[in-house]
């Protein structure tokens, strides 16, 4: 298979390049070159923490070229893929260091991908390179790599991170062998820079677009809009795979000057303590993160003064938990953001002073975006009317890897179609309403109904399934499958759990629920009435004991 950048297309106009970048949104610069400028001023700087450990810009900055030397001497040159699945680990850092130097496409993959998803991501990708823990949590990701291998030709470096591998084939081994690079690429800023994997409405992943000028632009409007100041620091426990730890937490300290303090898992107690011993001024995460931080610091009874922000999104978040946060936080104002892997942050949250209400009863302020909202036929509607949100703006992706999901979701004026109802008010907020893909948003993992439904319809005793999302109390959605079993069959949800986990996906993806059912509710045209399925559970659940 080819690389990506040999089968990427332009799916930008020279003239939608040119208004971002005469505009000045765009800096024309790699992070590899930010995190030169940073390293060449001030080596010492501690840019990033993980594990409790701090990592210095010029540290990181010579193991990044140490591997993408390496990486050089296997033979990738600009544009192949790498990809990686790691957890918050200071490598992902490296890697994408590395990436940037050569002109390499960074590809970050969930590590809660098994078999099936991470197959046809690095086969539809192309990756040229992979990289992996040997084990974590329990989980043998070493062994995996080799069976999906013989079925990957284009895949040339297998590397294991933190543990035993083949003398070449290590994260280590790359690093150590302190080759130097032949020759450096000019890399174009408007090149591609990474591919990212979201999940589609028809099962199969999306590949994202994103150049090396998209990611540190949303980063600098947000940096600004939010009053935050270099060497402040950040507490980052989204995962590095995706865009909110990817671009906020990796890439922030290099182009913005701050410090991310990373969790490799959220936990609320040590959260609290980070955020003491760290002196943590904002955070950003979906809404279990504010939720169990505020019961911890109401059951220790401190305030975290030097907390200023929290930026909530990624799932439903009640506005009643964003006016929690003032009352019990001493100096932080959290508020509620709207964005994706496609879009990151088309709203930035209220901050400035008389504004608390529209912080919790709004999903945020429009700062950097252009919005349309439209009806089913793509005409706009007058402010304050439901419809499509549709965005258009500096930090937005190229498109996707497909050019029919990009002519399918992206107008010819560069609009993205989000998929998610709501409205624009007079004070330029958007509200969510509502949802029209298919999908299910279990604590910020999107999860395609489609690809749950095809796995349900492989067991024998399945006629017909819908999947919908549940009221999740944690997570805010969680997965429930409706089915009508053949005649003369019976189901039960743990049988039906053992089919989908021989299907090789995520346990994320694993329903919570199962209802039998007779028949469903359809549309005149035979189209299943999910609007009902998801009324009807809703009321299921208020019922149960």
């Amino acid at each position: 298979m080819p690389s990506i950048a040999s089968r990427w297309y332009s799916p930008r106009s020279a003239e939608f390049i040119a208004r971002y970048r005469d505009s000045g949104a765009w800096l024309d610069q790699t992070v590899a070159e930010f995190a030169e400028a940073v390293a060449q001023r001030a080596p010492e700087r501690v840019t990033h923490v993980f594990e409790g450990r701090p990592s210095r810009a010029g540290e990181l900055l010579l193991e990044a070229q140490a591997l993408a030397a390496g990486l050089q001497h296997r033979g990738l040159v600009a544009g192949d893929v790498v990809a990686f699945q790691l957890p918050n680990w200071r490598e992902a850092v490296v890697i994408d260091l590395a990436c940037a130097l050569l002109g390499l496409v960074v590809t970050p993959i969930i590590p809660i991908y098994r078999d099936a998803e991470l197959a046809y991501m690095l086969a539809d990708s192309g990756a040229k390179a992979a990289f992996f823990p040997t084990t974590y949590r329990g989980f043998d990701f070493a062994a995996m790599m080799q069976r999906l291998a013989p079925s990957l030709p284009a895949l040339r470096v297998l590397a294991t991170v933190r543990g035993a591998a083949p003398a070449d084939d290590s994260y280590e081994a790359l690093v150590d062998a302190q080759r130097a690079l032949r020759e450096r690429p000019r890399v174009d800023p408007n090149a591609v820079k990474m591919l990212l994997y979201t999940s589609g409405t028809t099962g199969r992943p999306k590949g994202v677009l994103h150049s090396h000028n998209t990611g540190p632009a949303t980063l600098r409007h947000a940096f600004a809009h939010w009053g935050q100041r270099e060497g402040d620091s950040v507490l980052m426990a989204s995962p590095v795979t995706h865009v909110t730890g990817f671009s906020y937490g990796m890439e922030l300290p290099f182009c913005c000057g701050a410090r991310t303090v990373f969790m490799e898992r959220w936990n609320a107690a040590e959260a609290v303590d980070i955020i003491e011993r760290e002196q943590i001024s904002a955070s950003m995460g979906a809404t279990p993160f504010l939720h169990e931080l505020l019961t911890e610091a109401q059951r220790r009874g401190v305030r975290l003064p030097s907390l200023r922000l929290f930026a909530c999104g990624g799932a439903e978040v009640p506005p009643a938990l964003i006016r929690q946060a003032g009352a019990v936080l001493q100096n932080c104002r959290a508020f509620r953001v709207f964005g994706s892997s496609e879009a990151p942050l088309v709203t930035l949250g209220f901050v400035r002073d008389g504004s608390e209400e529209l912080a919790a009863e709004t999903d945020g302020e429009v700062v950097h975006y252009e919005v349309r909202i439209v009806d089913d036929d793509g005409h706009e509607l007058p402010q304050g009317q439901e419809g499509e949100i549709c965005v258009r703006g500096p930090a937005m992706s190229l498109g996707y890897a497909s050019p029919a999901q990009t002519a399918e979701s992206f107008d010819a004026e560069g609009f993205f179609a989000t998929g998610d109802l709501g409205r624009l008010t007079a004070e330029r907020a958007i509200l969510i309403t509502g949802r029209k893909k298919d999908l299910i948003n279990r604590g910020g993992e999107k999860i395609s109904a489609k690809e749950v439904e095809d796995i349900l319809h492989r067991h024998p005793a399945v006629s017909e399934a819908a999947v919908v999302s549940m009221p999740h109390a944690r997570l805010g959605e969680s997965v429930c499958a409706y089915v009508i079993v053949k005649d003369g069959q019976s189901l039960s949800l743990d049988a039906l759990l053992d089919s989908v986990a021989h299907a090789g996906v995520a346990k994320q993806k694993y329903p919570e629920r199962l209802v039998l059912v007779d028949t469903f509710p359809r549309t005149a045209s035979g189209k299943v009435r999910k609007d009902q399925l998801r009324l009807d559970i809703r009321q299921r659940l208020q019922a149960a004991p």
